[in-house]
């Protein structure tokens, strides 16, 4: 490639990138999910439309596992074990004895309303039976629902892509005989346990790992959760058990543990995951010809139905019904279990491995999942509604977390006290901080310390400082005035400059002898972070001490 085939390629790439962002801002307005947009951005920058062609299904395939496995690991990630760990044993039923259930139903309904043959017939039934996490998150997280039903939802999407994953591959390679039930069975279950082991060994290694070593900047702690998350992918994939699994399953371990910056992390890990969703329905709209959907509009509107009155229904009853489930919450994880691109990867795995009539397979699957979150996705919450799982108005949960300083348009600023400074002694008050500033904690030996006007700053506190972007160049300039020459800093005509010279020119000006012979430099570098008070104090204000009277 080319340096000006590299640029012409990143330039196309950031204008997708752009127009994804764009079209997920249009989706979120119009209360759509924002893959349909993504699909139809792809199906426009198409070989039928603006002629970019694309039909590399074996490098689909690829990227598309790639960026489910991210996808995955940024749902662990924002998935709360508490919610989950009621619900695990539905959620594996729903993700294993429930994806049976829906491709035996669907493929049944394939064989006879279409007249497929048995292979393409369980094939589509598996390929179509699993929920798709990137389509869950993104929509049940936006509406004010019960945990208990949400979370049932967003955990089968978590469980289930391994099970069909397996079942893919083996009507793809099953030309004329098909494995026994116990030999299918057996794969599934050595994929999911094995997965499941490997995932969270990587998890808790991972948790400890970053729990005691220092990493030198915040921003290497997003990155080192991150790659956790791939190498657990990774690894359970070159030992024969699931990657999806395991990656999904080191996410949830990882973002439940106490770790340093972890709204930092779930803030890059939610970028990483946006990128890949934007990036997969892209891919998988160029992948498709609208000229050749139309032929697949009524065998996919026949199997959707299918899918959604008869195999999905009937799975969540058989697995939920030993649960005591509420038929309430049952009709509604029924409606609530949304098709997106994992159906299409999928799709691609028959195309891969030459299955006559796969091509085909493609268009049905790409036209069910569009019209069918065209139908589930927008009526959700009126569903939801309807059913009484959630009323107009109801409050949603507290959410607890770190504060975005900057929409706030604030900064935090920390500062230790180092041996030495003239800050030593000084009260909270006489610090005389510009408004709106204040000292909001001190972290002194260990302890913490909601301080008081009167409260006395030590050598070794650690300080946290709230003030506005606006006032921090001030704050900044009268703490390194008091650090000099302590709290009459301002009568010595001490400004706080970061020029050292005009500081120490400063102290020459009406100072005691004794004021002067130990002056040495202090180098401004103050620091707005968000921290866990006591865990992490990092990026001291001053990094060197000052002789003289104290």
């Amino acid at each position: 490639m080319s340096l000006q085939q590299l640029y012409a390629a990143l330039l196309a790439g950031g204008v997708v990138l752009l127009a994804g962002i764009a079209a997920a801002r249009t989706a979120s307005r119009l209360g759509l999910p924002g893959l349909l947009l993504f699909l139809a951005l792809g199906v426009l920058l198409g070989e039928d439309v603006l002629g970019i062609d694309f039909d590399d299904a074996g490098l689909a395939q690829t990227l598309g596992i790639s960026a489910l496995a991210i996808i995955l690991i940024e749902g662990g990630l924002s998935t709360r074990w508490s919610d989950l760990r009621r619900l695990v044993v539905p959620s594996a039923l729903l993700a294993t004895v429930g994806v049976a259930v829906s491709v035996l139903v669907t493929a049944a309904g394939a064989h006879l309303l279409l007249g497929m043959d048995w292979q393409l017939a369980l094939l589509l039934g598996a390929i179509v039976s699993s929920t798709d996490a990137a389509a869950v998150f993104s929509v049940l997280r936006a509406l004010p629902l019960p945990r208990r039903a949400a979370g049932l939802v967003e955990a089968e999407s978590g469980f289930n892509d391994a099970p069909t994953v397996i079942l893919v591959l083996v009507f793809s390679t099953a030309a004329v005989d098909l494995p026994g039930p116990a030999s299918v069975a057996g794969q599934i279950t050595y994929q999911l346990v094995a997965g499941a082991v490997i995932g969270l060994l990587v998890g808790w290694a991972g948790t400890a790992a970053l729990r005691y070593v220092a990493l030198p900047a915040t921003g290497l702690y997003p990155l080192a959760t991150l790659g956790l998350g791939v190498i657990a992918f990774a690894a359970a994939g070159g030992a024969g058990a699931s990657g999806f699994m395991a990656a999904y399953l080191a996410g949830i371990v990882l973002g439940n543990a106490v770790l340093p910056h972890r709204a930092a992390t779930r803030s890059f890990a939610e970028g990483v995951g946006w990128l890949a969703q934007i990036g997969l329905f892209v891919m998988l709209g160029l992948l498709v010809n609208p000229s050749e959907l139309g032929s697949a509009l009524l065998p996919a509107t026949v199997i959707g139905l299918v899918l959604l009155l008869v195999a999905r229904p009937v799975s969540v009853v058989a697995c939920l019904l030993p649960f005591r489930t509420s038929w309430r919450e049952q009709a509604f994880v029924s409606w609530a279990g949304l098709r997106g691109a994992v159906p299409i990867v999928l799709a691609t795995f028959p195309i891969v491995a030459a299955v006559p009539g796969s091509l085909q397979l493609l268009n049905i699957v790409f036209v069910l999942v569009v019209l069918f979150v065209l139908v589930q996705g927008p009526v959700l919450p009126a569903v939801a509604r309807l059913l009484g799982i959630t009323q107009p108005g109801q409050a949603r949960e507290v959410s607890i977390e770190a504060a975005p300083l900057d929409v706030l348009g604030a900064d935090l600023l920390t500062l230790t006290i180092p041996p030495g400074s003239r800050l030593h002694g000084v009260e909270i008050f006489e610090l005389r901080l510009p408004a709106p500033s204040n000292v909001v904690l001190i972290i002194r030996d260990g302890d913490t310390i909601v301080p008081e006007p009167v409260t006395l700053l030590r050598e070794g506190d650690d300080v946290l400082i709230v003030t506005t972007s606006d006032a921090r160049p001030q704050v900044e300039r009268r703490l390194r005035a008091v650090a000099r020459r302590g709290r009459l800093a301002h009568w010595y005509g001490e400004r706080g400059d970061i020029d050292t010279d005009s500081g120490r020119a400063a102290l020459t000006k009406g100072e005691p002898a004794q004021w002067t012979s130990g002056a040495r430099r202090f180098p401004a570098a103050a620091s707005s972070t968000t921290t866990t008070p006591g865990k992490e104090i990092t990026s001291a204000l001053w990094s060197s001490t000052t002789g003289g009277v104290r």
